[in-house]
């Protein structure tokens, strides 16, 4: 009897699985049906300044009392009545996480070409910025696609919370104003190649690799062929022009910088960037956004090019989070 109840039990909550699965299933397709018929709505935009109201109404209303409370209120229509009535400045917050390959820069792209639509030399962009570095490439078109506010005369403020280094601190250097956390990461101005070599392993194991090419350096190292020292040669070289140019264009955008000093390849903790004027000021995003927010005469807009996903990976990735809701459901 105790193994027919067990039985039965499991049944009904593998039944529910079930039903639940194709119930999401269902709702998915007439989602993309939906969002097929009526368009796509690919830029995210929220105004901040409701946010912080919000926060501080909530934490109000619980340690004040009833007549500080009120007066509080009365206090903050009068100054959002007279804030009314004067032009205000807007801000754009953007954020970029980056990775080794700089993924993020195509919905900055898509981001910053929003911006300038609407933006005037009298706003101003906040880029949340936190990325180690990566490729050269995708981080240097990263680079170019914040100068483009610059070049519309847009003020750039870059806020560094955690870590900008190597390519990080390559888009970093373009803003008029970099912030950083005391304790964030920043530097790293160098440029690294490295990869594993099995040459002796296959030769060991009697494998040829063959590697045909067209010009004398169309490759140079490879994983598995014999390595030459021209080739190492070659490749040096490389690392010191993509270096060279990695340093011109930081020495351009902060003229301020002793380049010799800090382009070794050496990253530091905030408080020493700054007395190394690789940064501006020691405050973290938190703190310069809620001041901003503070002066009624500025609107605060944070925004988020959201790449659409297809119906396959929205249903894939539901599909996995209740089948594992449900194998835990199960034990």
């Amino acid at each position: 009897m105790s193994f027919l109840i067990q039985y039965t039990e499991f049944l009904l909550k593998l039944g529910t699985l079930v039903i639940a699965i194709l119930i999401l299933a269902a709702g998915l397709f007439a989602i993309a049906r939906k969002t097929k018929k009526h368009g796509k709505l690919k830029l995210s935009v929220k105004k901040l300044n409701k946010k912080y109201q919000e926060l501080a109404e909530t934490l109000n209303a619980e340690i004040l009392t009833k007549s500080e409370l009120k007066k509080w209120v009365k206090e903050k229509k009068i100054k959002a009545k007279k804030g009314n009535k004067q032009h205000k400045k807007r801000i754009f917050v953007l954020n970029f996480q980056g990775d080794i390959k700089g993924s993020a820069v195509n919905g900055l792209r898509e981001e910053i070409t929003a911006i300038l639509q609407v933006a005037t030399p009298q706003d101003e962009v906040v880029l949340k910025l936190e990325s180690g570095g990566g490729m050269v490439s995708p981080y240097g078109l990263a680079a170019s696609q914040l100068k483009r506010l610059k070049d519309k005369g847009i003020l750039l403020t870059v806020s560094i919370d955690k870590i900008a280094a190597s390519g990080g601190y390559l888009m970093a250097c373009v803003a008029d104003k970099i912030l950083a956390a005391p304790f964030a990461i920043i530097g790293s101005i160098g440029v690294v190649a490295q990869l594993p070599n099995f040459h002796r392993f296959l030769k060991k194991k009697d494998i040829d690799f063959e590697l045909l090419t067209a010009g004398e350096y169309k490759r140079t190292l490879t994983m598995f062929g014999e390595n030459t020292q021209k080739a190492r040669e070659k490749t040096q070289d490389d690392l010191e022009e993509i270096h060279r140019l990695f340093k011109e264009f930081i020495k351009s955008n902060r003229k301020e910088i002793n380049i010799a000093e800090v382009a070794t390849g050496a990253h530091w903790l905030g408080k020493d960037a700054l007395s190394l004027k690789l940064v501006d000021e020691l405050k973290t995003s938190d703190d310069y956004l809620t001041d901003q927010a503070n002066n009624t005469r500025t609107n605060i807009y944070e925004l988020q090019y959201l790449a659409k996903k297809t119906m396959s990976e929205k249903l894939s990735e539901k599909l996995t989070q209740i089948a594992c809701s449900g194998l835990d459901l199960l034990k």
